[in-house]
């Protein structure tokens, strides 16, 4: 075997026991350290570049991946033409990711997506429909995807989330604080959302896209997390640029500074136009390179995504019987 596909082998595909992380508590906020904070865009992207050139993942290997993989999907509606039916077919295929007979000769049944993640009116439907299975509802807050609404409406917004059900709160910043470089404005905020939030996890919703450089997303991923945020993640989703590789690796390497740092296991959430298997590989790898086994949880890692999971199973099935089956067998909601 290579050293890179040594690198690369999965994990046993056994139903991992549940672990919770400890919630990052946060830190006061160090405005030297982030005044320090660089990011070399172009060893950046040279480094990016090298992870889905030069990795290869096959066979058992890649369906032990994928199967991790299903286990880390936020599977998300969040369009203005939702209602109640699509939510209730979300759920149920939250609950049954792929087909039983797939699943079953995979030897993982019972296997189960991450979360369901919906604007706070689909609350109510999606935990009831949920409920029993252990999977959270999750719902995106303080006034996604633009975060422009007055400040004690994005507020009691997580607050009627939270009470509704959500066990997890995706929240959106201010982007001007960090284009304008006002990073006391963005830790206040951010401490704000995390105790509005009580006992549901935060998810800090950077919008790389619109925050102009990398150095920008490494301060902001650092102000964030030193503000008590459980997960930092790229995107709502709505912006003309969502999660990429470049970014990625950025707010990957300050969770990992901030754990040297502090101790604090802080998750991270790639979200918008991760759409294919392959993709969704390359991206379990770079957090195994860059931040190791313990983020291979669904606890420390999520994926948002819809359409990532019908190209997962497509490769599942096509695993098992050496045929790719049409996308209409793999239908997600």
């Amino acid at each position: 075997m290579s050293k890179t596909a040594a690198r690369t082998k999965a994990p046993p595909k056994e139903q991992l026991p549940q672990v919770q992380e400890p919630r990052n508590p946060g830190t006061p906020l160090d405005l030297d350290l982030i005044a320090s904070l660089q990011a070399n865009t172009s060893a950046i992207e040279r480094r990016a570049a090298t992870l889905p050139g030069r990795r290869s993942v096959k066979k058992d290997h890649q369906a032990a991946w994928l199967l991790r993989a299903i286990s880390m999907i936020d599977l998300t509606t969040l369009s203005g033409d939702d209602t109640e039916g699509r939510v209730r077919r979300l759920c149920a295929k939250g609950r049954q990711p792929v087909r039983a007979e797939i699943l079953d000769a995979l030897g993982m049944p019972g296997l189960t997506v991450g979360a369901i993640c919906v604007y706070h009116d689909m609350i109510t439907t999606a935990v009831r429909e949920l409920q029993g299975t252990g999977i959270p509802v999750a719902a995106v807050s303080t006034g996604f995807p633009a975060g422009l609404s007055p400040f004690h409406l994005r507020l009691a917004e997580i607050e009627e989330s939270v009470k509704a059900g959500a066990k997890e709160i995706d929240i959106v910043i201010s982007r001007r604080h960090a284009l304008t470089g006002n990073w006391q404005a963005l830790y206040d905020e951010m401490r704000a959302f995390r105790a509005a939030c009580g006992d549901a996890h935060v998810k800090a919703i950077l919008a790389t896209g619109e925050l102009g450089t990398l150095r920008n997303v490494a301060r902001a991923s650092w102000v964030c997390m030193m503000a008590g945020a459980d997960f930092i993640k790229t995107s709502t989703g709505k912006e003309p640029i969502n999660a990429t590789l470049p970014v990625s690796l950025v707010m990957t390497r300050a969770i990992r500074g901030y754990y040297d740092l502090t101790g604090h296991r802080v998750g991270y959430k790639p979200a918008g136009g991760i759409s294919k298997a392959k993709d969704a590989v390359t991206y379990l790898t770079l957090i195994k390179e860059e931040l190791g086994d313990r983020w291979l949880r669904n606890d420390l890692f999520r994926f948002g995504a819809s359409s990532l999971l019908g190209d997962i199973e497509r490769q599942l099935e096509h695993h098992l019987t050496g045929r790719y089956s049409a996308g209409y067998r793999h239908a997600v909601g």
